[in-house]
């Protein structure tokens, strides 16, 4: 199994934002990082950036030959999003249950495109709370940021 960490942010919201992934392999021997990249940009949002995050580390994962993976990610908005929301929004034609449109519609588009070609595990992590790979994202992070500004 592959697990991806990943981690999105901006110095205010809107602002000047980051993204990240570390993907992960852990075998007997321990855990080997095969992939970590980051990007960002001048005006965005933190909601933009975890969403980039995530497609960009699935991205990179489709060229890995393994069945399943786990992806971590310190955002509820992404976990719940992908996990739960995503399956109303689509029924009630990109619209929330308040009748306004899905903020950030083209990434979700984009992200369950993604998602329904692989087998995802989606976990939700506590962000700053001593995880090695989600405190490594968040560092990549806070350097895209600090690139973009």
């Amino acid at each position: 199994m592959i697990h991806i960490y990943t981690d999105g942010g901006c110095s205010g919201n809107p602002g000047p934002g980051g993204w990240a992934y570390v993907i992960v392999e852990k075998g007997e021997s321990g855990d080997s990082v095969t992939a970590e990249k980051w990007g960002g940009e001048k005006n965005t949002t933190n909601n933009r950036m975890e969403l980039l995050a995530v497609i960009n580390a699935l991205k990179a994962a489709k060229s890995f030959p393994v069945p399943q993976l786990a992806l971590y990610t310190d955002s509820q908005y992404v976990q719940k999003g992908i996990t739960e929301w995503i399956h109303n929004w689509k029924r009630n034609n990109w619209r929330t249950s308040g009748k306004t449109p899905v903020k950030n519609q083209d990434l979700w588009v984009e992200l369950d495109a993604l998602a329904a070609a692989l087998s995802i595990q989606w976990v939700w992590v506590k962000g700053h709370a001593g995880n090695t790979y989600n405190e490594r994202c968040d560092a990549l992070t806070q350097e895209a940021i600090a690139f973009v500004r």
